[in-house]
């Protein structure tokens, strides 16, 4: 090999790396665009999504003929990390008859599922009773720990008309633990964690109840928001 052809084999190495280099990074580039574009364009599909799966929970919670009221105009942040496990700001959600407050519904997070958290909406009538109990998202396992859902067991209407005194403290827990509660066959975690999570909903519903149940001002109506 020539002393010319020496000194030319790495400069032409060189620029294949770096057109290598530029080829990989359009790409990267072509695929980060690509990744936003398709993130921007099914945002608002899933947005909707969420909306409508919430607003069936709330009207199931809180049936048209119990509320004469729009759920979701009635909202107001809540912010309580202790008993609602709630790790952000979220919105909760009135219901009145004639502009008289006779429910409220409240988000809180099962943090101990056997799959990670549990996000619920709780119902809490004015006396005090659970209007209802929903579960908005989970990842329990599907035909065990899913019975948590309305649509795959009846499960969940076992905690309408519960309140912190009935049952006392220590029937709040599956029948396993000594509680008055069905665990699921073959997956009691999951039940647990729930039943858990609604009796913190009624504790935070006890000790706010009076802020919970006042009805805010037309100027502050939208800006409502209590913290725990």
């Amino acid at each position: 090999m020539s002393e010319q052809e020496q000194s030319t084999q790495p400069l032409g190495a060189g620029r294949s790396v770096v057109r290598n280099s530029l080829i990989l990074g359009l790409f990267a580039m072509a695929t980060v665009g690509l990744i936003a574009v398709t993130q921007i364009s099914t945002a608002p599909r899933i947005a909707e999504e969420q909306r409508r799966v919430q607003m069936s929970a709330l009207n199931e919670i809180l049936p048209h003929d119990q509320h004469d009221n729009d759920l979701l105009a009635d909202g107001f942040e809540v912010s309580d990390r202790e008993l609602l496990n709630l790790p952000r700001p979220t919105m909760a959600y009135r219901g009145r008859v004639e502009n008289e407050v006779v429910a409220v519904i409240l988000p809180v997070v099962a943090p101990d599922g056997y799959s990670g958290r549990i996000d619920l909406l709780v119902g809490v009538r004015a006396n005090g009773e659970l209007a209802g109990v929903r579960a908005l998202n989970h990842r329990e396992t599907p035909g065990l720990g899913d019975k948590i859902e309305l649509a795959k067991s009846d499960w969940v209407l076992s905690f309408n008309g519960k309140s912190l005194q009935v049952p006392a403290p220590t029937g709040w827990a599956v029948r396993k633990d000594g509680g008055e509660f069905d665990q699921f066959t073959g997956a009691t975690i999951t039940p647990r964690a729930v039943i858990q999570a609604v009796y913190r909903a009624l504790e935070y519903f006890a000790a706010h109840r009076q802020q919970l149940l006042e009805l805010p001002d037309a100027s502050t109506m939208n800006e409502d928001s209590i913290d725990g």
